[in-house]
């Protein structure tokens, strides 16, 4: 196996691949590293994707994958990147099994954990009953009764959006007490605020809501902006810049995905605040393309 490319991407998803599609049309050699763990594994279906709407994530990437594969100029190996370090002009990435693989450019894509409030059934019900996003959700929901559980003050905006795919209640939970001005903007859109506390999440096909006090609410879903943060500790060991949202850190780029370390890059959702499979691919995409032009300019006399 060639241990030296062009670039080295871990993280083998949706951005991870569409880097590397840009940089095998390219003509160059491209590793990537994929621990096969996508973010939207949980769901059945992904909506939103122009010309892929409706087909579950797996076909979706498994397509892409085989597509990416015609190129021999990339490399797949799955398994875990454990580390990476510059040393010299390149950068070295150690693997899960030990071996070591040297690139004249890092493209970091591996995404963000999702991190849930404890409540039981919860997690258990993410992806199915319980989403984070109503545009690639919603309006499969067919305007059924929907909540918003509130994990912070930036919830409210969450719960102001939802009503347009069907009648809301917002389930502050604890988590804080609207103002005058937002219980206003909440009746404007007609959102239904429940203060008691949230105790657990049941049913099948529903989202049946347990409150303290012993009352059930049932919704045909529950929306909740999960908490993120890098899946991966190699950006922050590399040193890499990062920002804060309001739900949470990611990795800090410029419009060109580059990061605060020269010749890393990263893309998707752990190089944005908030992300879709569009996005991802469109960010994978830009990273690709600056990725190529460094390694054609940078190498020229100055």
């Amino acid at each position: 196996m060639q241990t030296t490319y062009d670039v080295i991407v871990i993280g083998g998803s949706y951005a991870g691949m569409a880097g590397a599609l840009q940089l095998a049309r390219g003509r160059r050699t491209v590793a990537v590293i994929d621990a096969g763990i996508r973010r939207n594994r949980f769901a059945a279906h992904s909506h939103g994707l122009l010309g892929q709407d409706g087909k579950s994530p797996s076909t979706i990437a498994d397509e892409a994958k085989a597509q990416l594969l015609k190129y021999p100029g990339v490399t797949w190996i799955d398994g875990s990147a454990l580390a990476a370090e510059k040393t010299g002009d390149l950068f070295a990435v150690t693997t899960a099994d030990h071996n070591t693989l040297r690139g004249k450019r890092l493209l970091l894509a591996t995404g963000v954990s999702d991190h849930l409030p404890a409540i039981t059934g919860l997690q258990d019900r993410w992806g199915s009953s319980v989403f984070h996003c109503p545009y690639c959700h919603g309006y499969e929901l067919n305007q059924g009764p929907l909540g918003v559980l509130a994990v912070s003050e930036a919830s409210i905006h969450q719960a102001l959006l939802i009503p347009d795919w069907g009648p809301t209640t917002f389930f502050t939970n604890n988590c804080f007490t609207p103002t005058e001005i937002q219980r206003q903007q909440l009746a404007a859109r007609q959102v239904r605020l429940e203060t008691e506390t949230v105790s657990e999440i049941a049913g099948e096909q529903s989202a049946i809501i347990k409150l303290a006090n012993g009352r059930l609410i049932e919704l045909a879903g529950l929306f909740v902006a999960s908490l993120t943060k890098p899946a991966s500790p190699i950006a922050y060991d590399l040193g890499c810049e990062l920002a804060e949202s309001p739900v949470g850190f990611y990795v800090k780029t410029d419009e060109l995905k580059q990061t605060s370390i020269p010749g890393v890059f990263a893309c998707g959702d752990l190089g944005r605040p908030m992300g879709s499979v569009t996005f991802a691919i469109g960010d994978g995409a830009q990273a690709g393309f600056a990725i190529h032009r460094s390694l054609i300019f940078d190498g020229l006399p100055q």
